[in-house]
């Protein structure tokens, strides 16, 4: 039976991979560099446009990093309204309260200013105003807007989840605490702002979990089956900057050369993830995600080199390449695939990302896992396939004690 689902998945993946061929893969326009959030409201009002809606959260907010934003949306004589309820894993209240606003305001554009969360309130808000009749449960999976939304820009304030170019929207059901993605090419941004300074004010903890969050994307898109040529492309540039930039961000974060750099790293993070899809490390991070609070790029940072590790030598080829992205050296691709993963291991060291997760309860374990696998297959084209006790034993080494 077991060896049935594999082919089926299999079969499934290789139908998907093909699939992606006659999809629109244009990459969004972008304004990149320092300040380039304030050229932003002169091209909405290019577009016609003349009352947008801003989704962010509080905590931007209360930084006064839209400030900028709002006095040049002022003097283009765009009108705005603001929703900053979004929470770290944007829930389904969340999105209706962002669509009714959008709704009730006549907004005639989006624009998403902050981390992965508000990016993926903003788009699943933009889905549920396309698809009034379409709750966010029923447009879980894949291809299931399927209808142009409204003119969306992405501003990033993290560099890490990509959001600004992915296919993807995760929410979070808060009633069944269940974490998942909504996938579907409508919800790329047309438009995406790369803006260094918007960054400089990340505290250290969010700017190696989100760095890592963008390491994880590449690394999953290129051990995956689904690369293509492009994707193979992203990923190895996304890596190479991470490895470089990163530490150089978390130890100095006034450096704008480091931010730039990691806001284009989790770019081309991005566009490798959205084409090539992820694999356990997100099916796991989603479902801790969803069942204890813990944020998106921690978990995927844990995560990450203990699935690494499990999948052997299956992954060794591919990894020795990215180790030689990174400058990771050794004599075989066995040891630079292992020495990638050992300072995977020593970069989450150096940035004080803990081993695993004390939330984790025994009694939990079957739920995440029997999830983790439902998010898995049949879409994600993992380089090996795992079953049930091996994601169980996956999830129980990432246990750790108070």
């Amino acid at each position: 039976m077991w060896s049935l689902k594999i082919a089926y998945y299999r079969a499934f993946q290789k139908i998907m991979k093909i699939a992606m061929f006659f999809m629109d893969w244009s990459e969004p326009e972008l304004l990149t560099g320092p300040g380039a959030i304030l050229k932003l409201p002169e091209v909405i009002k290019q577009r016609g446009i003349s009352k947008v809606m801003i989704v962010t959260d509080k905590g931007l907010m209360s930084l006064n990093l839209l400030d900028g934003l709002f006095g040049k949306l002022k003097e283009e004589g765009i009108s705005y309204v603001v929703y900053d309820g979004v929470q770290p894993n944007p829930s389904i209240e969340n999105i209706e309260e962002a669509r009714e606003m959008f709704v009730a305001n006549g907004c005639e554009a989006m624009i998403a200013f902050g981390g992965g969360s508000p990016m993926d309130c903003a788009k699943a808000a933009c889905a549920r105003v396309v698809r009034p009749n379409k709750t966010i449960p029923q447009m879980r999976g894949v291809m299931k807007v399927m209808r142009k939304l409204p003119p969306f820009f992405a501003v990033p304030t993290t560099a890490g989840t990509g959001s600004e170019t992915t296919l993807a929207a995760v929410v979070s059901n808060t009633q069944t605490h269940e974490k998942y993605a909504i996938n579907d090419p409508v919800l790329r941004p047309k438009f995406a702002v790369l803006d260094p300074e918007l960054t400089t004010g990340l505290p250290k903890k969010i700017t190696s979990t989100t760095g890592m969050d963008a390491l994880t994307h590449a690394v999953e898109a290129y051990i995956g089956l689904s690369n293509v040529r492009s994707t193979r492309e992203y990923a190895e540039k996304a890596t190479a900057l991470i490895f470089k930039y990163l530490e150089v961000a978390y130890n100095d974060g006034q450096n704008i050369e480091a931010r730039g750099q990691m806001l284009l790293a989790s770019y081309y993070a991005g566009m490798a993830f959205t084409r090539a899809y992820v694999g356990y490390v997100h099916a796991i991070a989603h479902n801790l995600g969803g069942h204890y609070g813990i944020p998106h790029g921690l978990a995927n940072a844990v995560i990450l080199p203990v699935i690494l590790e499990e999948f052997g030598s299956a992954i060794y080829p591919s990894l020795a390449k990215l180790a030689d992205c990174a400058g990771i050296a050794g004599q075989t691709e066995e040891e630079k695939a292992k020495n990638f993963i050992a300072e995977i291991y020593a970069m989450n060291e150096r940035m004080e990302i803990p081993t695993g997760f004390t939330q984790i309860k025994d009694e939990d374990i079957p739920t995440i896992v029997e999830r983790a696998m439902k998010e898995a297959h049949p879409l994600y084209p993992v380089p090996v396939i795992f079953d049930k006790e091996r994601l169980t034993a996956i999830v129980k080494k990432l246990q750790i004690e108070e």
